[in-house]
């Protein structure tokens, strides 16, 4: 007898191959068979008119510190996903340097000297979904080197050697996010360096690249790169043209990226289906204004002739990419989400009066970690990307907690209902296929991702006609519409719509994915 029958449902198998109406059987937290007349249950839920999906992959999140929050946050089990990939943008939990935390610091008040601990506090706060690590380029870097622009060798050794202890302790691959400090400080040769220590166990490489506006070529070019000169997977994250001066260069990256799979290169993209992307407003200005930390950061900001130098320094074009968002920003495109002024939050640059750079100035020299929403894409990009069948779709998504961007608790229900259902983007069976197998495939998730007899049985259900989400940048915590039930491993943590509460998910280290 099985232990759960979903009978009369519209079955995807994640392939992207047409959907069957059938029964799905589940006996200890397998799919043991899909089909008719597949025998008895112990329980038995008619799915009719739902569509029974594979658990949704999210390749792209930042909800490393989500397992300890207070209570079980079912954010991303609303919107169908039952496994993230998390560690993105070069950004992890550990190792940590106690004297540099960096990321670490923002997102949570523990410090964690190894990745191993960081992955061992995870599973004993115990997770609400499915979390795959990631070790992050920027968080290495601190460890090994602080905020210094140059690594020495010794330093690039130890960072090399923190990394292949994480892999050991279980992380399932290195990303990077070079628009961000330290990482932007690097050079290809110490991407490549580690790509070569990832390839021992054959990990993958997901990257923020240096660029997505004017150097966005360069950019993807040095991706390419690091990741054919190690022979690893390459994932890139969210993928967009941003900034009006590279409008439509949606149709270059989609050529060069499969001009490089052709050439031989394992490599995928992944998007979030909005016009704006959501960081810290220390971001739009040169990375060497954090040189040495967040106080010589302040104390560059409030020196009128230092502050002076570095707009010459954002504003000239002869010193190339890889030197913040300003160059690719109107002050419309700047909306404040959150800062220690809470009058300013919501607000966009362009409303605070005076010099633009000024004002960015003063809003980061007093708070250094305030965030912004950056309306800075076309939506022919967004659909150019999002139709390539070398695109899967990742929330970026950030910790739910205080102001955030929608796509923390929309993103794959817009994709489903707005851009699928309504705009017929791709048809329903590749889009399924979007966010299951496109992904766990590139980040070696052998029984994930898809629907069949001897996969893990992390399915959602979701009705295709209500899915969808009404969160917007100025109310973006909206509970999703139309997904019915999920499941983890066999486990029903959402039910009729409900969240059924507790902690089912698993930290799915390198080698137990």
């Amino acid at each position: 007898m099985h232990d759960l029958l979903l009978s009369r449902g519209t079955v995807h198998d994640g392939f992207g191959g047409p959907a069957a109406d059938a029964d799905v059987a589940i006996t200890g937290g397998r799919v043991v068979a899909v089909g008719r007349d597949l025998g008895r249950a112990r329980r038995t839920i008619d799915v009719a008119g739902l569509i029974v999906a594979p658990g949704f992959v999210d390749p792209h999140s930042h909800s490393d510190a989500v397992p300890f929050l207070d209570d079980p946050q079912p954010f991303k089990l609303h919107q169908g996903v039952t496994t993230e990939i998390v560690g993105n943008c070069g950004f992890s939990c550990g190792p940590v340097d106690p004297e540099n935390p960096g990321f670490a610091e923002i997102v949570t008040d523990r410090v964690f000297p190894t990745f191993g601990d960081y992955l061992d506090a995870a599973e004993d706060a115990g997770l609400s979904n499915n979390l795959v690590p990631l070790v992050g380029h920027n968080t290495l870097r601190l460890a090994a080197g602080g905020m210094d622009g140059t690594l020495t060798p010794e330093a690039l050794r130890r960072m090399c050697e923190l990394a292949g202890q994480a892999f050991e302790q279980g992380a399932a691959g290195f990303s990077s996010g070079l628009e961000y400090v330290p990482g932007a400080y690097d050079g290809t040769a110490e991407l490549i360096a580690l790509a070569l220590v990832a390839k021992r166990w054959n990990l993958p490489y997901t990257t923020h690249m240096r660029s997505e506006s004017e150097g966005l070529a360069d950019a993807l070019d040095e991706a390419f790169t690091v990741a054919s000169r190690a022979g690893i997977r390459l994932q890139l994250s969210h993928a967009k043209a941003s900034g009006r001066a590279v409008h439509g260069a949606s149709a270059m990256y989609l050529e060069k990226l499969a001009q490089a799979r052709r050439s031989g290169l394992d490599v995928r993209a992944d998007l979030y289906p909005y016009r704006a992307f959501g960081t810290g407003l220390v971001a739009v200005l040169p990375p060497i204004a954090c040189e040495g930390g967040e106080e010589a950061l302040r104390a560059r900001l409030a020196d009128p002739e230092r502050r002076a130098a570095l707009r010459r320094f954002a504003e000239d074009p002869d010193t190339g990419t890889g030197v913040g968002f300003w160059r690719e920003l109107h002050p419309d495109d700047v909306q404040i989400l959150n800062h220690s002024d809470p009058a300013i939050a919501g607000k966009r640059l362009a409303d605070l009066g005076g010099d633009p750079w000024d004002a960015l100035c003063d809003l980061v020299r007093r708070d250094p970690q305030a965030d912004g929403v950056f309306h800075t894409m076309h939506e022919d990009d967004v659909l150019a990307f999002m139709a390539d069948p070398l695109i899967s779709i990742g929330s970026d998504s950030g910790v739910p907690v205080g102001p955030n961007h929608p796509r923390t608790y929309g993103t794959f229900p817009v994709f489903l209902g707005d851009y699928v259902r309504d705009r017929n983007v791709v048809p329903m069976p590749e889009a399924i296929r979007k966010v299951s197998s496109a992904v766990a495939v590139q980040f070696g998730l052998t029984d994930r991702g898809w629907l069949g007899p001897g996969a893990v049985a992390d399915l959602c259900l979701f009705d295709p006609e209500t899915i969808g989400h009404a969160g917007t940048y100025e109310n973006p915590a909206v509970r999703p519409t139309g997904v019915r039930h999920v499941f983890l491993a066999g486990h029903e943590v959402i039910a009729e719509g409900e969240f059924t509460g507790g902690r089912h998910g698993r930290m799915l280290r390198r080698g137990t994915l």
